[in-house]
């Protein structure tokens, strides 16, 4: 891997000049990273009226988000991750390599055009399959844009993290490259760097930044009567989920409150129409739509949450106070399961473990019943968790003035 050397840094003279802000979001499957970029340029961009910021994403549903005033994305073509874990080109006829090659050069020549004050890298420190690495070279040979690695709360296990962090030279890259890194959560509930084999100086610029609060965007209708909140985040690996929840429905007729299911974007047709028909025969008691971007109004007015157990669900679910269960993937990563588990540690919800629990209607049944047993989230002290947009605010605000 080509990295340059971590020039010194010369703090820039604090003027009004607007504030540019690129943030590039590690979109391959899932809508994770471009909902999380969303939330910071968001953030980002109230907090100052003169600040502006761009979405790099690969993100195929990007177009079907509203973003606020002065956030704007661009599309880099898209990638499909195939069951053996490699990669191809979604629709453009090019191999992997033409196709990363493409994405590279766009995503640095919007670096050189817009000349950001701020790069904000999600999750990978060299980008997909290293298309970053040109542009971080070319960065780190000028002066004037800081670069941060934002981190979610969990990566994955520490060992498989490590091997696959060597393999990409990401290591390298986080320690060459990054001003500083961010963990978008509290340091009492995961470490996601453990493991890692960062130098002193390295993580000196580690900072905690809590979760990410999240807030209703854009109003959306709502059932007037109760409901559970059915989601499987982006819906790509979501069917044994939902799959449960209809069990448990169709296996116990009096099972309150009804639900309203949100199958994410990328759930397969075929899968999809199966669901559909058991929907039809449930008779109202479960309600189901496709895609919802504006999510988080559903979220406001559920009595309680069925979930997996991704990083922007569990920051919804803290938002907005819901007691939840959360069903979470252990596979490719782990993940899912070692922040809900650790969540349910604290008190902040209630994880269904297949290998403790049992992954069958009758446990679903009896989750969903003792939903309004549980404690809420904040009376375990969530509210002190979600400082992340107020923190990254406050450190992008130093970064850009030279602090």
């Amino acid at each position: 891997m080509n990295v340059a050397s971590r020039l010194p840094r010369q703090n820039p003279p604090v003027t009004d000049a607007p504030q540019r802000i690129v943030l590039y979001s590690h979109d391959t499957f899932g809508l994770g990273h471009l909902r999380r970029s969303r939330a910071l340029a968001s953030a980002l961009t109230a907090a100052n009226p003169q600040a502006s910021a761009i979405i790099l994403t690969g993100s195929p549903v990007a177009g079907r988000f509203t973003f606020p005033e002065r956030v704007d994305h661009m599309r880099l073509p898209g990638v499909t991750k195939l069951t053996d874990g490699s990669y191809v080109s979604q629709t453009l006829g090019l191999d992997i390599d033409e196709t990363t090659n493409l994405r590279s050069g766009l995503i640095q020549t919007a670096i050189e055009q817009y000349e950001p004050d701020l790069l904000i890298v999600d999750k990978e420190p060299t980008g997909f399959r290293g298309e970053l690495l040109p542009t971080l070279n070319w960065l780190a040979e000028r002066d004037g844009t800081r670069c941060v690695l934002g981190l979610r709360d969990v990566l994955d296990a520490p060992e498989p993290l490590a091997a696959e962090w060597a393999r990409k030279g990401a290591t390298d890259a986080a320690e060459a490259f990054y001003d500083e890194i961010w963990v978008y959560g509290p340091r009492l509930v995961y470490d996601p760097t453990a493991g890692l084999p960062l130098s002193e100086d390295t993580r000196a610029r580690l900072h905690w930044t809590g979760y990410l609060r999240r807030e209703v965007i854009d109003a959306a209708d709502v059932p007037d009567t109760p409901y559970v909140l059915i989601t499987p985040g982006g819906g790509g690996d979501g069917q044994a989920m939902v799959d449960l929840v209809l069990e448990a429905y169709e296996l116990d007729p009096t099972l309150t409150p009804n639900a309203v299911l949100v199958y994410g974007p990328f759930l397969s047709g075929e899968v999809r129409e199966a669901f559909e028909a058991r929907v039809a025969r449930l008779n109202g008691r479960v309600t189901a739509v496709g895609f919802d971007a504006r999510i988080e109004a559903l979220f406001a007015g559920a009595e309680g949450v069925v979930c997996m157990g991704g990083y922007n669900t569990f920051c919804e679910v803290l938002s907005f106070d819901k007691r939840a269960v959360i069903v979470p993937r252990t596979v490719p990563r782990r993940e899912q399961w070692i922040r809900a588990a650790r969540a349910e540690e604290l008190g902040l919800v209630r994880m269904l473990d297949e290998t403790r629990d049992g992954m069958n209607a009758q446990t679903m049944v009896a989750f969903i019943r003792a939903l309004p047993a549980q404690r809420k989230p904040s009376q375990a002290g969530a509210g002190s968790l979600l400082d992340g947009l107020d923190v990254v605010v406050a450190r992008a605000t130093a970064l850009m003035a030279g602090k």
